[in-house]
């Protein structure tokens, strides 16, 4: 189903202080890509006893672009891209090619940039 798409991953955790920080800087940025081939996928790193948090804290933030549950630090995800520390930002092309799997967070123009640029190609 994204196939065509940009695909931004953000991996995070509700736990980790600097996931948090982002969210407003990850809003704002799925805000400015609307109505362009980006797709924003969220990917929880809790573990499993923390799921009940996890929904509550996508409800109580509001937070938008799809949310998957990874189900713990050790999830396949994590292993197969080497996700050590969170967050971490990896973009994928349109075609599903790995443009960065360590891209600049939200915060950071560059990601917009980035974005962009893979837009534009």
């Amino acid at each position: 189903s994204l196939a065509g798409k940009i695909v931004v991953v953000d991996v995070w955790a509700t736990w980790c202080g600097p996931c948090r920080a982002e969210i407003p800087y990850l809003k704002k940025l799925e805000e400015e890509m609307k109505g362009t081939d980006v797709q924003i996928i969220s990917l929880s790193t809790d573990a499993v006893k923390d799921k009940e948090k996890w929904l509550k804290m996508i409800k109580d933030e509001k937070l938008g672009g799809m949310q998957l549950f990874a189900g713990g630090p050790d999830n396949e995800f994590s292993k197969y891209y080497k996700v050590n520390t969170i967050p971490r930002f990896l973009v994928f092309d349109k075609q599903g090619k790995i443009v960065t799997i360590d891209s600049p967070r939200p915060s950071n123009p560059e990601l917009k940039a980035l974005l962009q640029k893979t837009l534009a190609n």
